[in-house]
């Protein structure tokens, strides 16, 4: 049986190893709240204004990046928190709801791990993941294990919050346990039998020690999720349907009436797709009595439709999550439960997610740049694995120099690592060149991919 006295632990990881903050910068804030500041100040959040959402090297201000992404599902998750602690604290939180300060800290929290939820991704989005995991399959002279075969975002975010991203320390950003509980979408570790019904593994098997701290000290284990963290997951679903559809439209790729027929024509009477369809048609027709242009009015008309479907979609998973807090907090939820697939509205999005693909995501231009994309990564990643090989040998000047060039934080916690017991130095170093590509920007992997590559053939 869980509790939120735990489950929303203020502490921060630093204290459990004996040493408290003395700066003194709280400035009345709690300590979940300075968890999203700190976030929120941080260069990796930084860096996602350079790192596709959808659409690749994207030119188009008004067109999302993996940042704007992330600030509207820390929106979306903020806006449901809002509503848990404000509507419905008593059936969620329980009797001693203001104790634990649930108007200031759930709404903090999850706007929190909706802003730091695709930190560690890598350029190019998915599409880079997959090129990642491509380069470690297809280098067969070598053994890596499942960490990097399988390599995901979610387990490097954990990663980069409490180890990479070093102040003075070894305690990453030091965020409070609570948010680090709800951060983990997929809580288990890699190679570890326990998945709890989801998809995918979501702790590397170097930060194992960190997470059974988190785990210990919020009162879960591996295979159950933060309750948090379903809402998160919710929020980053609403985002990826309704607004990249959105963002389809705004490249071109198809208008606001396809989006509209495609819906209708495979709503199979959902009412609340029915709903949106009414309310965006509805908009649609005003706007036609105005002077507007055609390109205006498929811009005007598709904001409606977003505001149609997310506030249906968010009134929804607020819904069911409250409904379903109790079986999640004592263990009778299903494994693998998600929000949105038992809500209203999972029809809504997985129609819009389907509309998202075909007329998005498969365009021609989209996957040209993603092969450009991946052929990019892949290329770096062998003179990455290069340089942490040979990089500290006077005989290699190249690998010497590329290793020079990955960042000295990633380089500290890599010798380190190499002494402190990972599984082997084949996994530190697979590892290091994961942490060097997850951490860059599209346009710095472009223009260090070139620098690099013109010193290459000098040696060569």
């Amino acid at each position: 049986m869980l509790s939120w006295e735990k489950l929303l632990n203020p502490v921060r990881r630093k204290e459990l190893h004996g040493s408290r903050e003395t700066i003194g910068t709280a400035a009345g804030r709690t300590q979940i709240e300075r968890d999203y500041d700190r976030i929120l100040f941080a260069t990796p959040t930084r860096r996602l204004a350079d790192k596709t959402q959808v659409f690749p090297m994207e030119e188009n201000d008004s067109v999302r990046t993996r940042l704007t992404h992330s600030h509207e599902v820390s929106n979306l998750a903020r806006s449901i928190g809002v509503q848990l602690a404000f509507e419905h604290a008593e059936k969620v939180f329980g009797s001693n709801h203001e104790d634990l300060q649930v108007k200031r800290n759930i709404p903090a929290l999850l706007a929190a791990v909706g802003l730091a939820h695709d930190l560690g991704n890598p350029p190019f989005g998915h599409q880079g993941e997959l090129a990642m995991q491509q380069w470690f399959a297809e280098k067969t002279e070598e053994t890596f294990d499942a960490d990097f075969l399988k390599f995901d975002g979610n387990a490097q975010t954990f990663r980069l919050l409490t180890r990479l991203q070093v102040l003075n320390d070894k305690f990453g950003l030091n965020l409070t346990l609570a948010t680090l509980a709800a951060l983990i979408k997929y809580p288990s570790v890699y190679g570890s039998n326990n998945k709890g019904g989801f998809k995918k593994f979501g702790i590397f098997q170097s930060e194992k020690e960190i997470v059974d701290e988190v785990w210990t000290n919020t009162g879960l284990c591996e295979g159950k999720r933060h309750p948090l963290a379903y809402v998160m997951e919710a929020c980053d679903d609403i985002a990826y349907s309704v607004i990249d559809a959105e963002d389809t439209v705004k490249k071109g790729y198809a208008s606001f009436y396809d989006l509209i027929d495609y819906l209708d024509s495979n709503a199979c009477g959902d009412k609340a797709t029915k709903k949106v369809i009414e309310s965006s048609k509805k908009k649609n027709l005003e706007f036609k009595k105005e002077n507007l242009s055609s390109r205006e009015l498929n811009d005007i008309s598709m904001q409606m439709f977003r505001v149609a479907s997310i506030s249906e979609m968010v009134n929804a998973a607020t819904g069911v999550f409250v409904d379903k807090c109790k079986d999640i907090i004592s263990g009778n939820i299903a494994e693998g439960f998600e929000i949105i697939k038992n809500s209203s509205c999972d029809q809504l999005c997985s129609i819009t997610k389907k509309f998202d693909y075909q007329h998005g995501f498969q365009h021609k231009d989209v996957l040209k740049l993603e092969l450009q994309g991946s052929n990019y990564i892949k290329s770096m990643m062998t003179m990455l694995w290069n340089a942490v090989s040979n990089g500290e040998s006077r005989d290699h000047p190249f690998e010497r120099y590329v290793f020079g060039e990955i960042s000295e934080n990633y380089r500290r916690v890599y010798k380190d690592s190499l002494s402190s017991g990972v599984p082997s130095s084949n996994y530190a170093k697979a590892q290091l060149i994961c942490d060097a590509l997850s951490g860059m920007t599209e346009s710095y992997l472009i223009k260090k991919h070139t620098e690099f590559k013109s010193l290459e053939n000098v040696y060569q």
